[in-house]
């Protein structure tokens, strides 16, 4: 599904990524482990399509996302990435129902569509009961939630987190950890970028690939 081959990321004379090369199939949950500037971030940000690499490549399902123009890579990443990021980037103004709304904008979906979609991921999130709340009244967990819901509105195959668990606590990090076996048990393709040491233990079927200054290192 994801396969990544020789990538480098170079920015001015700094390597941030140093030929990555990485095979992730259908349904895996693959954890990258590492603490902040080791690459995780930016490797996520590749994969996504949201930056392009100084060389190397990444395709998903067989599509060079690292060769498409924007707004090709925008549509892939619409139709089959989901993105739950470190700070949640929420529309404070927007509802939560909003929210997660934007990522189908581009799709042109039918009102009835849009409404059926949003529904069935603000239940799966478990965030239905704040649907018209504005995202600026809501908690981190709620925010959190709220985050997962819009990675699930498009049912994308592969969803990247990007430490998902920092500005949450305890409890709420654990509910997390909770939602990503579910949707793991859904077949979704994770990845997660972490340094949280509750990564450590996952009592699911995963893969923890450790980052080091912008390689891949044997565990």
């Amino acid at each position: 599904m994801i396969d990544i081959s020789h990538l480098y990321k170079v920015y001015g004379e700094v390597r941030i990524l140093e030929d990555i090369n990485l095979l992730i199939d259908h349904g895996e949950c693959v954890v990258l482990r590492g603490v902040s500037g080791s690459g995780k971030t930016t490797l996520l940000s590749l994969i996504a399509g949201l930056e392009k690499p100084t060389s190397g490549s990444v395709l998903i399902d067989g599509d060079p996302i690292h060769k498409l123009p924007d707004l090709f890579a925008s549509t892939l990443r619409a139709t089959k990435i989901g993105m739950i990021f470190q700070h949640f980037n929420l529309i404070e103004h927007l509802s939560v129902e909003e929210n997660v709304m934007v990522p189908l904008i581009p799709l042109g979906l039918s009102l009835e569509s849009v409404q059926e979609r949003v529904h069935k991921a603000l239940k799966l999130a478990n965030i239905e009961h704040k649907a018209n709340h504005f995202a600026s009244r809501l908690s981190g967990g709620e925010k959190q939630r709220t985050a997962i819901a819009r990675a699930l509105v498009n049912d994308p195959a592969i969803i990247l987190c990007d430490e998902p668990t920092a500005n949450l606590d305890r409890a709420n990090a654990l509910v997390f950890i909770e939602m990503l076996q579910s949707l793991h048990t859904m077949g979704k393709t994770l990845m997660i970028a972490t340094h949280d040491p509750l990564f450590e233990k996952l009592e699911f079927e995963h893969r923890t690939i450790p980052m080091v200054q912008g390689s891949i290192v044997d565990g």
